[in-house]
């Protein structure tokens, strides 16, 4: 039998159920553990979300059970989360348009992480308040490791990245993917054309560097780091800073200082957990608020 529990956050009632349903058996971490990660980092986490169509990654009996995306909100979703209606070109589901939801305070992410919502994604570009979109605010670089390659050889990369990115006058942000990659952001106010920008800043580095490739297709990864610039696609979406991933154990997507991407010299050192990413805010802050642009 469902167990509910009735709670109020910041003034909404919400319904929350099987709290002490285990969503990832190797650590042992409960749907309740997940809920009350994601209040925790919701004042770092929220300002991220603010005004950006959300898709989630659904695990409603846990990382090891099956999962879902959702981009559309559900039947259920109270009145009080905005939602926007925006094309759906490739949609599984033959819809012309998607209502996303926006997730802009504590109660609408306590109502996702209440549904197993464990992993959060969201495009590079916001929308007004009528729900219009706006134009990218951001770029994003997905360094990816073909194994051998790791993180490590990621962070190599990462620090040509943003040594090239800074002498075309561009800030970037690192963030580890929370599985075995990472991400460079950069605040972006020049309008369309971040997927050209980043596609041609990719070239640039493959053709200075045998370890790296621009290249999509799996058989020219192995041994090399992919940068895909082709997150930049306005379609497209990349994990959420702070946000939790499906693997083994609660690693979440953590923002990184640059010191630990030059001086990581084993995966091991870039892997976070939820309790992790909350010490680290509690040190740090929000490193990735200057990322916002």
């Amino acid at each position: 039998m469902t167990q509910k529990v009735l709670v109020r956050v910041d003034g909404r009632e919400l319904s929350l159920s099987n709290l002490d349903k285990v969503l990832y058996p190797d650590a042992a971490f409960t749907k309740a553990e997940v809920i009350d990660y994601y209040s925790r980092i919701a004042p770092v986490l929220l300002p991220h979300l603010k005004g950006r169509p959300l898709t989630v990654k659904r695990f409603p009996n846990g990382v090891n059970g099956g999962f879902f995306f959702e981009k559309n909100a559900p039947a259920h979703t109270p009145g009080w989360i905005p939602t926007v209606n925006l094309p759906a070109p490739g949609s599984t589901k033959n819809r012309e348009t998607i209502d996303f939801p926006i997730v802009n305070d504590l109660p609408s992410l306590v109502y996702y992480a209440n549904l197993a919502a464990l992993e959060l994604h969201l495009p590079m570009w916001r929308v007004t308040e009528d729900g219009e979109p706006l134009a990218p605010d951001t770029l994003v670089f997905d360094l990816d490791p073909g194994a051998p390659a790791t993180i490590v050889d990621c962070c190599r990369v990462a620090v040509l990245l943003r040594d090239a990115l800074k002498e075309d006058g561009h800030e970037s942000f690192p963030k580890t993917s929370g599985n075995k990659g990472m991400q460079l952001y950069v605040p972006w106010d020049q309008g369309p054309g971040t997927s050209d920008y980043a596609k041609a800043l990719a070239q640039r580095l493959e053709a200075g560097n045998p370890h790296v490739t621009s290249v999509m297709a799996k058989r020219a990864r192995p041994g090399k780091v992919f940068i895909d610039w082709s997150q930049n696609n306005p379609y497209k979406t990349t994990v959420a800073p702070y946000s939790l991933r499906a693997n083994r154990i609660p690693t979440a997507s953590t923002p990184l200082l640059w010191d630990e991407v030059e001086d990581c010299r084993s995966p091991d050192e870039l892997v976070f957990t939820a309790p992790d990413v909350l010490a680290r805010v509690e040190e740090h802050g929000d490193l990735f608020m200057p990322a916002r642009a």
